[in-house]
């Protein structure tokens, strides 16, 4: 289901870059571009890359993070070791709240011992399956928190 909104959000994107209402030659070196008509941020994503993020999430955080990076309803309690559980990765929790370097190196490092169980995947994810499986997180969040994220933590 989410590769087909995907599949049907890229190909909705290439027609409307084509049309040059929402999108400009900047876009495609990588740059946001800011929507007139809502004044959020458009995202410049590859879905071929959201694809192959999906498929490193699902075969190596699902697990813990849940299919659809929901985690568990009590993420914010401490288990009775005092570490935190996996927290969701989508709109509902803090995810969005660090720049693309913080995500990438605590998937890479692991959370602190003290403060939660995820394990280091350095060594075991290439940085090139990291940057996929960050794409696709990205792509769990609605586009207001998509445009917060990037005005306060990204576009830094």
């Amino acid at each position: 289901m989410r590769m087909r909104h995907f599949l049907i959000y890229g190909a909705a994107t290439m027609v409307l870059s084509g049309c040059g209402d929402f999108s400009s030659p900047d876009t495609a070196l990588g740059q946001h571009q800011i929507d007139p008509k809502t004044g959020l941020v458009i995202r410049n994503v590859d879905v071929a890359q959201i694809m192959r993020g999906e498929a490193v999430y699902v075969t190596n955080c699902a697990g813990c993070h849940g299919p659809n990076g929901e985690a568990t309803p009590d993420w914010r309690k401490p288990n009775p070791d005092g570490k935190y559980p996996p927290p969701p990765l989508d709109s509902s929790a803090h995810a969005w709240h660090h720049s693309t370097d913080v995500l990438k190196k605590t998937i890479l490092k692991g959370t602190p011992p003290e403060i939660g169980s995820m394990p280091a995947w350095e060594g075991i994810l290439t940085e090139h399956q990291v940057d996929d499986v960050i794409a696709w997180i990205k792509s769990l969040w609605s586009d207001e928190i998509y445009d917060i994220w990037y005005k306060n933590f990204e576009d830094k």
